[in-house]
Order: structure tokens, then C-alpha cells, then sequence
């Protein structure tokens, strides 16, 4: 176990919970907002999707990319940007005997196309989801992530100098996160996080997530995440388990039971339990030196 933990506050996502929330960050200005409301509550990191401002819908445009991290870096706020290089990925089948063609929602786009908004803003930290699976239950989506794709992601992040999250939301997850690290696409110390809970993933229990941590790779920094009401007692079994914590309205929207939540609100709590559990909360500079990364501006 470690003392000195940090946590991520994931703002937004790409899930459809904008309607089901009033606190659910949509605009660049909002999500900006939000990424500074969190560090000051004492997150580390933003995770940082973007959202199409007219619907709320879950966009990859490089201009809210660019709009979104230019206020927080002109802020003056000191938070380590990670933004998710996860869209484009996106496959809906049709329904029944007709599979083909792709239906609406499906947005499959080349390695570079999918990481152009990290080439043009240079974040510290990017997500890289290591495998496919099927997601959001009972649908035809399936997140689509080869091992050639993901190969190549990973050669050119590496070349940008940033530094790839590695998502891993099943336990195939890890053996292809392992390949990718002995083969030299990513950097010692490989920075990981765990997602469990997620449907058709790794569920939200102790003797998944105990074999999880025990295939994790050597010197790994690591966090992990539970979705729903699993979120803020996840923070604890992450931090004994040795990793660092997640939370924030990606992952669930509620403070408590019947009470919406705020990525702020979210935060504090998680800080706050953490602290009295017994564990140090690191800075931004602090969780560079832990990650290995530079701040970027």
C-alpha cells in the first residue's frame, strides 16, 4: 500500500447522460469549468472528452478539443490534461438479419485521424482503450480497437511524447497492454487504469479486480474506477490495492442516493474520504514526477 495517492476526475464521457443530469458538462466552456472546479477540490488530472454543444452528443472535434483546453491552460489552473483518444471506435450493427451496413453512430477512423486533436494540443497524458469489447448493454455497439490500430496509436504517442493511459476494461486487456510495453511501444513506467463495472467488461468485484492488479506490469502506476454507486467506496479499495483513484460524472452521477452530483462535489468527497482513511493527496507537480510526465502549456 501507498500514502501518496492522486485522483483523476473524469467530466464528461461520451455516454448518453447529459439528459439524465443537469450537472453533466456539454460546452468547451462548461467542461473547462468543471476540469478547474475539480482541481481546486483536489484532483490531479482531467479527463477530458468533448461533447457536441448543440446536442450534447459525444463528439472528436479538434476545435472543442482546442476551445476546451486553451481556457484551462489560460486559466492559470494547474491540473495534468488527459484527453481520450477513444472516439473513433465507434461501431453500431444494424438490428436482426441485416448487421450490414454500419448503422447511425458507427465513426471508425484511422489511428492519425484519432489522434489528431493530442498532435495539436500535446496533452501530458492520453487514453488508449487496449481492446475491443461490446458495450452499453443489450445494444449493437461494439468499441472497436484491433491490436494493428492500437499498435500503431502507441508508436505515434510515443513519437509526440505524450504519455498513453492504457484503458483496460477486461482482462484480455492486459495481455495486449503487456505486448504492447515488451515491445517498446510504451514507456517505463506504463500508466494504467483499471475500469471496472462497465457491462460486458470486468465486473465491479474483489476477485476481478485482485487478478486484475495481479497481472499488472512491473512498475506500473496505476489507477482504477467503479461505475454507479460502486464509485466513491472504489476510491478506497483502490488506494489500499496500491493505485490511485477515479472519479467524476463519466462514471456516475450521483453524490448519493437521489442526490445529482457536481465533478467538484465528486472530488471533494473522494478527497475528503481518502484523507481521513489516511492517505496523502498529491498536487499536479507532485503526480508529473509520480506519472513521468512535463507540464505542457
Amino acid at each position: 500500500m501507498q500514502t501518496d495517492i492522486f485522483i483523476t476526475c473524469a467530466l464528461t464521457g461520451a455516454g448518453d447522460t447529459a439528459g439524465r443530469s443537469k450537472f453533466v458538462p456539454i460546452t468547451p466552456a462548461q467542461i473547462a469549468e468543471d476540469a478547474i472546479a475539480a482541481a481546486k477540490a483536489g484532483a490531479a488530472v482531467a479527463h477530458i472528452h468533448v461533447r457536441n454543444p448543440e446536442t450534447g452528443k459525444p463528439a472528436r472535434n479538434p476545435q472543442l478539443y482546442r476551445e476546451t483546453v486553451n481556457r484551462i491552460r489560460d486559466s492559470g489552473t494547474d491540473v495534468i490534461l488527459n484527453l481520450t483518444a477513444g472516439m473513433g471506435g465507434d461501431l453500431v450493427l444494424g438490428d436482426g438479419e441485416n448487421p450490414m451496413p454500419p448503422a447511425p453512430g458507427t465513426d471508425l477512423a484511422g489511428p492519425a485521424e484519432r489522434l489528431r486533436h493530442i498532435r495539436e494540443l500535446r496533452p501530458e497524458i492520453c487514453t488508449l482503450d487496449c481492446g475491443s469489447m461490446n458495450f452499453a448493454a443489450g445494444g449493437n455497439y461494439v468499441m472497436v480497437n484491433p491490436p494493428k490500430i492500437l499498435a500503431d496509436m502507441a508508436a505515434q504517442i510515443r513519437e509526440l511524447g505524450v504519455k498513453p493511459e492504457l484503458e483496460i476494461f477486461d482482462s484480455g486487456d492486459l495481455t495486449l497492454a503487456n505486448e504492447m510495453i515488451e515491445n517498446g511501444l510504451v514507456q517505463s513506467p506504463p500508466l494504467i487504469q483499471l475500469c471496472m463495472g462497465i457491462p460486458y467488461g470486468m465486473p465491479a468485484d474483489f476477485a476481478a479486480f485482485a487478478a486484475a492488479v495481479n497481472r499488472l506490469p512491473p512498475k506500473a502506476v496505476w489507477s482504477s474506477f467503479a461505475i454507479g454507486r460502486m464509485q466513491m467506496p472504489w476510491t478506497v479499495a483502490s488506494a489500499f490495492a496500491g493505485g490511485n483513484a477515479r472519479v467524476g460524472l463519466e462514471d456516475n452521477l450521483y453524490l448519493k442516493k437521489g442526490v445529482l452530483a457536481t465533478n467538484a462535489q465528486l472530488t471533494e468527497n473522494a478527497a475528503n474520504i481518502l484523507s481521513r482513511a489516511g492517505f496523502n493527496i498529491m498536487t499536479p507537480e507532485q503526480a508529473r514526477k509520480k506519472i513521468g510526465v512535463e507540464k505542457q502549456s
